[in-house]
């Protein structure tokens, strides 16, 4: 495919019915996300979610085969592996675990964190060399009950209300948007709720991203849009020019999420820090397992699965894999 069909306006009918009358193989190769363990929930949620530089780099790996071609990284403390980590050193071996396994595989490191990070510690990340960082649009708020951790999991505790507010700023935005602009770094743009499309104009103004644009919705997230067809079609709707676009569902709404950023045209991330379980009380045995499955999905439906070296033409990022 050439970059004018890489690149195209989802928001028209005519395009789209035009590439989906042999089905949706007309459409961009998908790319597929691999979120392998987040940076709040651990074994205590779901055992088989890897916490550790070995165990992330382990079911990488497995994801990859499976058929990712990113994957997103949240680093774990190992004086307590229920918290994110915020030392560069940590991303760093992990991202060169994962690149002896995996060639050619994009490394996408989070800003986020986790819940009790200032935004220095949150930008550690970014000096491990990543190909993208995750990029939040705005602040956001998060209560939910967290289970009891305990014994033998390394490091345990009580059960918990987790009840947090992550904030940021316009200012702190624009810091970690031209931290990564310094270092060659593509932002992957989280967008909540259709509000922080306000941020993604001022970091245009500011010439802080280039296109193509990557833009992740983050769909069934709280205090963000209700993962529901209509809001995801009014975010499609909102997208600048020269975009690609990721779909996130959280928890239950992953595969209707998922399924409908397949038939429109878009990309998809899954894994285990969206949702730790496989179907209603059965839980993920691996993240290979999530993402065999959306492959599933997509080929049925007819859509070609992106190669890494595809994934990295469609974002405009280099050939040559990062090092570490």
């Amino acid at each position: 495919m050439s970059d004018a069909e890489y690149m195209w306006d989802y928001r028209d009918p005519y395009k789209w019915m035009e590439k989906i009358r042999t089905g949706l193989s007309g459409l961009p190769p998908l790319i597929v996300t691999c979120a392998i363990t987040g940076g709040v929930q651990g074994k205590e949620m779901n055992e088989n979610l890897p916490e550790t530089p070995e165990e992330q780099a382990e079911q990488t790996y497995d994801a990859y085969k499976a058929g990712c071609s990113i994957v997103h990284v949240h680093a774990r403390n190992p004086e307590c592996w229920w918290l994110t980590s915020s030392n560069p050193d940590h991303y760093r071996n992990i991202n060169g675990l994962i690149r002896e396994k995996c060639p050619d595989i994009i490394i996408n490191n989070t800003t986020g964190g986790g819940p009790e990070l200032s935004t220095e510690e949150r930008m550690a990340s970014i000096y491990a060399n990543p190909e993208l960082c995750s990029l939040n649009l705005g602040p956001f708020m998060l209560k939910m009950p967290m289970k009891a951790r305990k014994e033998p999991l390394p490091h345990p505790r009580d059960a918990v209300l987790f009840d947090r507010a992550i904030p940021c700023s316009y200012a702190d935005i624009s810091l970690y948007a031209k931290t990564m602009k310094e270092k060659g770094i593509k932002p992957e743009m989280e967008l909540y709720h259709p509000g922080m499309y306000w941020v993604v104009q001022d970091l245009m103004g500011q010439g802080l991203i280039e296109p193509p644009y990557d833009i992740q919705f983050v769909m069934g997230f709280q205090t963000g849009s209700f993962p529901t067809p209509a809001n995801l079609l009014g975010l499609i709707n909102e997208l600048p020019p020269q975009s690609i676009y990721f779909v996130i569902g959280v928890g239950a709404f992953q595969i209707p999420m998922n399924a409908m950023g397949i038939m429109l045209g878009g990309h998809v991330r899954v894994g285990m820090e969206d949702n730790v379980y496989y179907g209603k009380g059965r839980k993920l045995a691996s993240n290979a397992e999530a993402v065999e499955r959306v492959v599933r999905i997509a080929r049925e439906m007819g859509r070609e699965i992106a190669t890494p070296k595809q994934a990295r033409e469609m974002l405009g990022i280099s050939q040559t894999p990062s090092k570490y």
